[in-house]
């Protein structure tokens, strides 16, 4: 016992110096990663504010807009509550009708909700493979967006668009086209409330924001509320980057030879 126990400490001792280094070390693949996410930023900050140019983000908006309203129509259903209907609207955004629920729990899960599936789509979009789990669990979400919006069309062809880049994305380059994708909807999701409630809150003030209800019903002001959600989707998302940079350090070539055993295409 005595000599496995050595061993086992020597073993652990050899680890954990690669592990630190490992925690501590970007590799190229995951800095081409972080600099196309950087980019994400700019390119979407700028066309998000650009008059007319900004419609080219129109599809992405619709299906953040989508996820938002997943997040309340969800957390509805988790707080004893019943979605009646989810419909997107391109100049105001969406709407999710529903009865009963838990309403402090229900109004910043839009923003949040969408805060949190673009910091997982953050951290799928390190990885090829981690990215066509994504896109199947997005396809799972899609089905329940769909049942509570089977009544608007534009909610319908939005999401049927989404689902047709994500599988015309799988047979590109045995899905590397996918994961950055997934990565540019990740980065969209995780800030779209950065975005939004800058633009209801602070450019048009917007009488009728999540965080304006919210403020009426529990106190403090809509700037506040929304300044605190802006600050958590922040935080969501770099947990989602540095969750990839630990879980995925494969380079470009040993993420392709893992998705050719992954679900090949």
């Amino acid at each position: 016992m005595p000599a496995l126990y050595t061993a086992i400490e020597g073993h652990t001792a050899n680890m954990t110096p690669h592990l630190l280094k490992r925690s501590l070390t970007v590799n190229h693949t995951q800095a081409v990663t972080l600099g196309v996410i950087a980019v994400y930023v700019v390119v979407i900050a700028l066309l998000w504010n650009i008059p007319y140019v900004r419609w080219s983000l129109w599809p992405f908006k619709m299906l953040v807009i989508a996820f938002h309203e997943f997040g309340h129509a969800i957390t509805a259903c988790c707080t004893g509550g019943k979605v009646k209907s989810i419909s997107l609207d391109p100049h105001e955004g969406g709407v999710t009708h529903m009865q009963g629920g838990i309403s402090a729990v229900t109004l910043p899960a839009g923003y949040l909700g969408s805060s949190i599936i673009g910091a997982l789509l953050i951290f799928a979009g390190f990885d090829i493979v981690a990215s066509k789990v994504a896109s199947i669990i997005l396809g799972v979400c899609f089905l329940l967006t769909l049942w509570w919006a089977r009544r608007d069309w534009l909610t319908i062809v939005t999401v049927l668009l989404a689902v047709g880049l994500l599988v015309a994305c799988w047979f590109i380059a045995h899905g590397e086209a996918l994961r950055w994708v997934v990565l540019f909807i990740g980065v969209m999701s995780a800030l779209y409330s950065v975005w939004d409630i800058c633009d209801d809150l602070i450019l048009r003030k917007v009488n009728s924001s999540d965080a304006s209800v919210f403020a009426r019903r529990y106190g403090g002001s809509s700037q506040c509320w929304g300044v605190i959600w802006s600050i958590v989707s922040l935080l969501f998302m770099v947990v989602g980057i540095i969750g990839g940079i630990a879980a995925f350090p494969q380079s470009f070539s040993q993420q392709q030879t893992d998705s050719k055993n992954f679900i090949p295409t």
